[in-house]
C-alpha cells in the first residue's frame, strides 16, 4: 500500500467546540494520554510502511510543523501546506502539486482510530471505485409504533422499527483524477467534492468501520478519548 498511495491529513481546523483548550493549541496537538491525537494517526500510517505525509494547515500551523521537527521517530518526509485563508477540508488539496502516485487517502487530523488502512485501500481497489468514504454504522431505534399513512389512509403499521444510517467518519480514498473537480482558492469541503462526483455519475465506494473510531469534536469527545485510550490496542 505504502508506495501506492499519497496521504493528506488536514490539520487546519479551529477546534472552536474545545476552546479554551485549543486557546493556545491547535486542535491536533491536544495530547490523549500521552501524545498528540494526530500523531496517533502518522504513527498508524507509518506501521503501513508509509513514509510521507502531507499535512494541510492553517490555525497555529508554526506549532504543529515545530513539534513534528522535534518528534519524528519513523522519519516520515512531511510536507505541509499552509492556506493563506480557510479552503474548508480539502479545497488546501489544490495546493499539493507533488501527488506521485493515483490514489490520495485524505483523513482529517482529529480522528483517534486504529483502523485498518491496508484493508480499506484493498476495498477500494477490488470494487473499482472513483472515490470512498469510510462510514460507521449508526442505529436509530423509534420508541414508538410507527403508523405509515398515505393520505388519510393507514397503509401499515410497524411496531418499533429501526433504521441503520451510515456516517461519514471523516477518512476517504481518491483516485487522483478527481481533484480537478476540486476548484482554485476556494472554500471547499470534502463533502461538496464527493456531491460534485456523484452528480458526475462517479463511482462512490463505501467503507465501514469494524475498528475503534472516535471524532474529537466537543469536550465530550475529548473525555471519553482519555479515558479510551488506555485500553484501545493500536
Amino acid at each position: 500500500m505504502h508506495n501506492k498511495i499519497d496521504v493528506v491529513i488536514m490539520a487546519g481546523g479551529k477546534g472552536e467546540r474545545l476552546m479554551p483548550l485549543t486557546k493556545n493549541t491547535p486542535k491536533p496537538l491536544l495530547k490523549i494520554g500521552h501524545k498528540p491525537i494526530i500523531e496517533y494517526s502518522t504513527d498508524r500510517l507509518a506501521s503501513f510502511g508509509v513514509t510521507h505525509i502531507n499535512i494541510t494547515t492553517n490555525y497555529l500551523s508554526e506549532q504543529i510543523i515545530s513539534y513534528f521537527k522535534n518528534n519524528n521517530p519513523h522519519n516520515i518526509q512531511f510536507n505541509y501546506i499552509k492556506e493563506s485563508k480557510t479552503l474548508g477540508t480539502i479545497g488546501a488539496l489544490k495546493l499539493i502539486e507533488n501527488f506521485k502516485n493515483d490514489y490520495i487517502l485524505v483523513m482529517n487530523a482529529d480522528l483517534l482510530t486504529n483502523i485498518n488502512f491496508q484493508a480499506l485501500f484493498n476495498h477500494f481497489i477490488e470494487t473499482q471505485g472513483d472515490a470512498l468514504i469510510a462510514t460507521l454504522p449508526y442505529n436509530v431505534a423509534i420508541p414508538h409504533g410507527v403508523v405509515e399513512t398515505d393520505g388519510e389512509v393507514v397503509t401499515d403499521l410497524q411496531e418499533k422499527p429501526s433504521t441503520t444510517y451510515y456516517i461519514n467518519a471523516g477518512i476517504y480514498m481518491f483516485k487522483k483524477e478527481c481533484f480537478h473537480f476540486i476548484p482554485n482558492h476556494t472554500y471547499y469541503d470534502a463533502t461538496d467534492l464527493i456531491q460534485n462526483l456523484l452528480d458526475k455519475q462517479k463511482k462512490i465506494v463505501n467503507y465501514p468501520i469494524l475498528d475503534y473510531w472516535l471524532d474529537i469534536g466537543k469536550p465530550a469527545d475529548f473525555k471519553k478519548a482519555q479515558s479510551d485510550i488506555k485500553h484501545i490496542k493500536f
